[in-house]
């Protein structure tokens, strides 16, 4: 069990890629906190991975608020006496809209979370890590969107583009501290939060589907789940500061 006696914290648990995230370091025997803001689906989580190695312990909670990311990195430490992984999964898209379409209400929403509640896990985590003789792990889940400028609306790139560089400026910060981050960076994914755009933009999918490879398959959740296994692992640790892109090859 590659992650026995590991403690972790992981956001947006409750469905795709954090869900297989979840289930992937219980499987490892970690312990979990899996945070989301839906009870029910985190309580589900943990019934399915009760008979693994490794242990769930729901967080109910919303990322964009400091108090949460806040709580949730104090609840490991209570649990495991440390924190030795975070992973900031969870972020919501923008519906591909162009930045004439942007609202205050959806920049500031977007950034709240994909940029805000990652921030916020990670001044608390480093904190934590600091102190340990071990240092820690910090992976924080982007997109092909933060290192490209057409592959999502405007709101999205930038606080993915955003999130990028705080992971790299986190790196290079606390390298002497033992504490690694990376960044992964998937191509399009199934997952609910793709699935749930309603209101989208049509200029802005159709500027984002005309430079689309449309030969090219959407990833799984597991295969994202895989590569975060990869770079918790000590096996990877050299890697740091690293945008790890899996897009099957659309951005070559």
């Amino acid at each position: 069990m590659k992650f026995e006696g590991k403690s972790v914290v992981l956001t947006g648990a409750s469905s795709g890629m954090g869900w297989e995230i979840a289930k992937m370091f219980a499987s490892e025997g970690a312990t979990v906190v899996a945070v989301a803001r839906r009870k029910e689906r985190l309580e589900q989580l943990a019934k399915e991975t009760e008979n693994m190695p490794g242990k769930i312990i729901p967080y109910v909670g919303d990322v964009s608020s400091e108090e949460v990311n806040v709580g949730m990195i104090e609840c490991a430490v209570k649990e495991c006496g440390k924190l030795d992984i975070l992973v900031n999964n969870a972020g919501v898209m923008d519906e591909f809209k162009p930045i004439g379409e942007v609202t205050n209400e959806l920049w500031e929403k977007i950034m709240k979370i994909n940029l805000e509640g990652p921030m916020f896990a990670m001044r608390k985590a480093v904190e934590v890590m600091t102190a340990q003789e071990n240092g820690g792990n910090i992976i924080n889940i982007a997109s092909i969107g933060g290192i490209r400028g057409g592959k999502a609306g405007a709101a999205y790139t930038a606080s993915k583009h955003a999130l990028v560089g705080l992971t790299k400026n986190t790196a290079y910060m606390y390298v002497n501290n033992k504490i690694r981050c990376n960044v992964v960076c998937p191509g399009g994914v199934e997952t609910e939060v793709m699935n749930s755009q309603t209101n989208i933009s049509q200029m802005g999918i159709g500027r984002v589907m005309a430079g689309v490879d449309q030969t090219i398959r959407q990833g799984q959740s597991s295969e994202i789940a895989a590569t975060v296994a990869f770079l918790a692992d000590d096996a990877a640790a050299f890697i740091n500061g690293a945008e790890i892109v899996i897009d099957g090859g659309v951005t070559i």
